[in-house]
């Protein structure tokens, strides 16, 4: 049914009235949404008073029109004896009309009849759907008394006068679908406007010939069918009112032999004539329908096919239960949430072909089943004192959270099912030992027992040879001589004894077992499991655990992190590949031995002792360690690995490490962290690429075997000595980054030996003593970048080679931060070294100027814009790209005593883009002309006052803190940047928030101005 409409009563009555209406309206639909299963045969609502009708004021406004609402009109006007339809809801049957000013009631008592069976006959072999235009009449049903589907309507008889059509505008998605019904005639009109002149000349000429707008869709029976196999029966049951065809379909058998009507309101009446009408369902849910007891007893002669039955949220009497015995097919019933019987007898479940029986959180006093052929049968939280049973193929039993039942009572039912292999009593807190006897000598094929949260149950004495799975969770008489008992289960595969608090030690040989959990056991301390398919160990919270020795074939993963206790672990599992034992503070150095090569696990990959604090030497040997851990283990000495397949490794937090050893690992990469005392490392892998030993303050002998090694930082290793570095540098010829900042031991032999690295381009020397760079250049003169930080005791002579000899040709990064070198020395490198590409001078106390001229040393290059008469443009460039400077970064941050700074542009700077004299106290003036210039950094340069710029690409300039700076001098300087987006003025006191029109105005590319003075 189409979801349109909603009748609301506005004229004469309260608002009581209205709601009662609405929830009778309410009600009717969903009745007429279950009858319309049954097509129109044989359906009736029972009687119903209803107020006589008022004087009723109609406006009829026209839905959004929806073709899968529509049907043929001849359906809906079709009845027998003139008598009414029930009252169903309009917006239902109208197809979503909305009817506005309504206060009146429609009797609901009426009858669906079979009509002209040949009619019918004939529709059935017309499998097109017609859809009629809006206030369309039918050729059967035509004149005023007509509704807007083309019939006269059987619901309520309004008179003419007081109907008023009123075409509503559908939304473009809706307007645009039906649109597109229609064939495009090619006329000039859009498809939109086309469509209101079709409806409005529907309204206009009171009728038109429906093949004139009908549509067809070709669904046939077995396309119908399989899209119906999709829904649902309330999806069915409005499919099942648009059209005969589409009825005809919803009502296949194949869709109603499942009723399902969980929380759904349903009649006494509808629901007998539903399963009149399909006497072949199987499966029917009435949880939480309102009289689900007397809908089936009054239905129970039309079920006799039924195999599943689920009830629940009502009372369920001794009739009910009767009446089951019509059912011969019924295999399952489930009943969940209900009250059985009155209260003061027994319930009794009687039947004969009952398969399976769930009773649920159910009420009850006594409860008896006699069903020769039930085979499982749940109890689960039902509240009864008492239960009998007469099951003798019963299978399985669950009386879980009985806790009603008396220990006499659960043994006299389980033990009259000697059949029984599954029986959960877990929570039924008076089960005891004895009746666990008595079931083992009853039930010898008992395979599953859940007896968890049984307090009174040691499991002494119990023999269950077949049994598979125990769960005994909670059940605090256990204890170790209950182990005695579970190893007479030589079939048993899944064991769990979590929480059981008296447990102190776990001793099994089971050639079955696979999987155990031991979670929260507070005094338990020793653990022995021998299996050959064990899989899987939960071991977790057992504070008290010092040993434990396991033996199998088929586990792969052991986890027994934080077992603060455990010292002794014992393997023999030849599978085994993960390991973690983190936070294992108690493991001692015999631990090594397990897990080397002859220790009893040859497939280890992954060992994991973070935390370990109790291992002073580590010594592993072992051909197929792939991954090993040792974070945190702070009382480590000394580690000797000798893994070749060895792939990653982890001591961070390992500080008192003194010696290390890794020969040989197939490690790619090495870390060593921060090891303030290691002092003797030896390293010998064929793969490793990168090694960082910075933080090594006392290493002094290192022998370095890595002959694929490219990056070596040996940052801070202050005391590593000459040889060490030249036996690195013979054994590693591929490095190409070499970091020994602050290896103060390193020197002149230690320089010279850098002539074997053939690839290095990276060298750091910073916050070194060196004073003598000749090996340097005489060894490396394939240098790329050369750092010279801090290094305070070099002079103006310890670069002459640089800049006047040619040395590093292919130099392209120096950095000179705050070292000692002179003014004459800064200006010769800027000049001479044209292959310099960033040139650091951060701190360089005795820069006082940068003026850059032409003069290059020992020749004059040509100025720039300098051509020869007879040169040509082309060839002018090429000289001015071959003369120019190939710098691009110059930093001078934090200079002190710079006061100047001047490149013109004859100084051929082409390739200068970032420019950084940040914190400049002293520098008064600049004066640049870079025609690349993209970023100048003059923050903070409290004495500037000149401030010249011809920098047609500056994109970003920083001012802050300029505090002599003047408006009139920012403003002239500003004025040739024709590219600046960003300027920062923030605090500088000397520029008036007032100006900045003026700024933006001199430059009007600026985007943003940064400043603490806007108003």
């Amino acid at each position: 049914m189409a979801d349109g409409g909603r009748m609301k009563g506005v004229e004469g009555a309260g608002r009581g009235a209205g709601d009662e209406e609405e929830e009778r309206d309410e009600e009717a639909r969903e009745e007429l949404e279950l009858a319309l299963s049954l097509g129109r045969r044989g359906w009736h609502l029972p009687a119903r008073q209803e107020p006589a009708p008022r004087s009723l004021n109609w406006t009829a406004v026209l839905p959004e029109w929806n073709p899968d609402a529509a049907g043929s009109s001849r359906d809906a006007g079709r009845g027998s004896g003139g008598q009414p339809t029930p009252s169903l809801g309009l917006r239902d049957m109208l197809g979503g009309v909305i009817l506005e000013g309504i206060h009146a009631s429609v009797s609901a008592e009426g009858e669906w009849v079979d009509g002209d069976e040949d009619d019918e006959d004939r529709d059935l072999q017309n499998k097109r759907l017609r859809v009629r235009g809006f206030g369309e009449d039918s050729p059967q049903h035509s004149g005023v008394n007509a509704t807007p589907f083309g019939s006269e309507s059987p619901f309520l008889s309004i008179p003419d006068e007081h109907i008023h059509y009123k075409p509503s505008r559908s939304p473009e998605h809706e307007l645009d679908f039906g649109l597109s019904l229609f064939p495009n005639n090619g006329g000039s009109e859009s498809p939109r406007d086309a469509a209101y002149k079709i409806v409005g000349d529907a309204e206009e000429s009171g009728g038109r010939n429906s093949e004139d707008v009908g549509i067809k869709m070709d669904f046939s029976d077995d396309l119908l069918h399989l899209i119906f196999s999709f829904l649902g029966q309330k999806d069915l049951c409005r499919a099942g009112a648009s059209c005969k065809q589409w009825r005809y379909a919803s009502m296949h058998d194949d869709f109603w032999r499942c009723l399902k009507f969980e929380n759904t309101r349903i009649s006494l009446q509808n629901f007998v004539d539903i399963c009149h009408r399909y006497q072949n369902v199987t499966e029917l849910n009435l949880y939480g329908v309102m009289n689900a007891e007397l809908l089936v007893m009054e239905a129970i002669m039309f079920l006799r096919h039924l195999k599943t039955l689920t009830m629940g949220k009502g009372q369920l009497g001794e009739a009910f239960f009767n009446a089951l015995a019509e059912c011969p097919l019924l295999t399952t019933l489930t009943i969940n949430d209900a009250s059985l019987g009155s209260g003061i007898q027994e319930v009794t479940v009687n039947h004969d072909g009952l398969r399976e029986l769930q009773i649920m959180k159910c009420r009850a006093l006594r409860i008896s089943v006699r069903c020769s052929q039930l085979q499982i049968l749940s109890l689960r939280r039902t509240g009864m004192a008492h239960v009998s049973l007469n099951c003798p193929q019963l299978l399985e039993l669950d009386f879980q959270s009985c806790h009603k039942l008396s220990d006499n009572a659960i043994r006299q039912a389980a033990t009259a099912c000697p059949l029984l292999v599954k029986l959960d009593m877990s929570s039924c807190s008076c089960v005891t030992d004895e009746t666990l006897r008595e079931i083992a000598n009853t039930c010898p094929n008992l395979s599953v027992l859940d007896a968890s949260n049984c307090p009174n149950i040691a499991f002494e004495s119990v023999k269950l040879p077949m049994l598979v799975d125990l769960r005994l969770l909670s059940c605090e008489g256990i204890t170790s001589a209950s182990m005695a008992a579970i190893a007479y289960s030589r079939l048993l595969e899944a064991l769990q004894l979590d929480n059981c608090s008296l447990l102190t030690s776990v001793s099994l040989e089971l050639p079955h077992l696979r999987n155990i959990s031991l979670v929260h056991l507070r005094k338990f301390a020793d653990l022995n499991l021998r299996s050959p398919v064990l899989s899987c160990i939960k071991v977790s919270r057992c504070s008290a655990l010092h040993r434990v020795s396991i033996t199998s074939s088929a586990l792969q993963k052991l986890v027994l992190q934080k077992q603060e206790s455990l010292s002794s672990l014992s393997l023999q599992c030849h599978n085994l590949v993960d390991v973690d034992l983190s936070d294992c503070e108690s493991l001692t150095n015999a631990i090594c031995e397990v897990f080397s090569d002859g220790g009893g696990c040859p497939m280890l990959r992954s060992l994991i002792l973070d935390n370990c604090e109790s291992l002073s030497i580590v010594e592993l040997t072992s051909s197929s360690l792939a991954s090993l851990s040792l974070a945190g283990c702070r009382s480590m000495t000394l580690l000797r690995l000798s893994c070749p397949n060895l792939q990653n490794v982890n001591l961070d937090g390992c500080d008192h490490l003194e010696g290390a050893s890794f020969c040989p690992v197939g490690l790619e990469s090495l870390n060593l962290g921060i090891c303030p005392k290691l002092s003797v490392l030896q390293v010998e892998a064929p793969n490793i690429s990168i090694l960082e030993l910075k933080g090594c303050g006392v290493l002094s002998e290192a022998k370095i075997n890595c002959p694929r090694l490219i990056s070596l930082d040996a940052s801070f290793c202050r005391q590593l000595m000459d040889d060490s570095l030249t036996h690195m540098a013979e054994a590693c010829p591929l490095i190409e980054h070499l970091v020994l900042s602050s290896c103060l031991s390193i020197g002149i032999d230690g320089l010279s030996s850098l002539h074997c690295l053939h690839k290095l381009i990276l060298l750091d020397l910073s916050y070194t003593f060196l004073c003598n760079l000749k090996p340097v250049f005489d060894s490396c003169p394939q240098l790329k970048v050369l750092k010279l930080s801090a290094c305070k005791y070099l002079s103006d002579s310890s670069l002459n080679a640089l800049y006047r000899e040619g040395a590093l040709p292919m130099l392209v990064e120096l950095d000179l931060s705050y070292s000692s070198i002179g003014q004459a020395a800064i200006d010769d490198l800027l000049a001479c070294c044209t292959n310099l590409a960033n040139v650091n001078l951060n701190g360089c106390t005795n820069l006082q100027e940068l003026v850059c001229g032409s003069d290059d040393c020992g020749s004059v290059d040509m100025p720039v814009d300098f051509c020869p008469p007879d040169s040509s443009p082309i060839k002018n460039e090429e000289i001015s790209e071959r003369s120019g400077r190939l710098l691009e970064v110059l930093n001078c941050t934090g200079c002190p005593n710079i006061k100047k700074v001047v490149i013109p542009s004859m100084a051929n700077y082409l390739h200068l883009s970032k420019i950084n004299l940040n914190l400049s106290t002293n520098l008064k003036e600049v004066d640049l002309t870079c025609s690349n210039l993209y970023t100048l950094n003059l923050s903070n340069c409290s004495s500037l006052e000149v401030l010249k710029l011809d920098c047609p690409r500056l994109i970003n300039l920083q001012l802050l803190a300029c505090t002599m700076l003047q408006e009139e001098e920012l403003e002239s300087a500003i004025s040739l940047c024709s590219a600046l987006e960003i300027l920062n003025v923030h605090s500088c006191p000397k520029i008036n928030a007032l100006d900045f029109g003026r700024l933006r105005r001199v430059c009007p590319s600026l985007k943003r101005i940064q400043s603490s003075l806007i108003s």
